[in-house]
């Protein structure tokens, strides 16, 4: 396994549309191990293949509380989602440091292929709806900060930035 360079934001790789796996072989089965690793590693919840600049439709997550119970989702699929909505705070491993409030749907219904290639069916409320949302979006090229204001997203731009010249997060490449 191996630690991912996560792409931060206003990177223009996280606007790219993830296209869906083909197979899941050994190749996907390395990429899902190093992508667990480096959302441990980062103390995420969540993370999206888009942000590690392999554009393909695979995320993993982890919200449980030991850290024990990874989720694999490949070309995952929004089969139903709740009119009612929520607004939650989100942050972003590939928006460091920044945290404000998104509106995300209740409960979904969502269809993907394990880790293994099997097919689930997985029906989320709460904070697993919540994750699954925001990885979602990435792989559309999403990245949550869109969902705000323009002057909010842009004093976020200025400050990653400025930041990433200081050298105090990743530099873009």
């Amino acid at each position: 396994m191996a630690l991912l360079p996560i792409i931060c934001y206003p990177d223009e790789r996280l606007h790219t549309v993830a296209k869906p796996v083909t197979a899941v072989d050994a190749r996907i089965q390395t990429l899902i191990a190093d992508m667990l690793e480096t959302m441990y590693e980062s103390n995420g919840v969540g993370l999206a293949a888009t942000q590690v600049d392999v554009h393909e439709r695979v995320v993993v997550m982890d919200i449980s509380e030991g850290r024990d119970a990874p989720l694999v989702l490949i070309n995952p699929n929004m089969l139903w989602i709740s009119p009612e909505k929520h607004l939650n705070e989100e942050g972003c491993l590939s928006v460091p440091g920044i945290y404000d409030g998104v509106q995300r749907h209740d409960a979904i219904k969502v269809e993907a292929l394990d880790r293994e290639g099997n097919a689930r069916f997985i029906e989320a409320d709460g904070l697993l709806s919540v994750c699954i949302q925001h990885e979602m979006d990435h792989l559309l090229g999403k990245v949550f900060v869109e969902y705000l204001s323009p002057l909010k997203r842009n004093r976020i731009k200025t400050k990653l930035l400025k930041a990433q010249r200081e050298g105090r997060v990743a530099k873009l490449v």
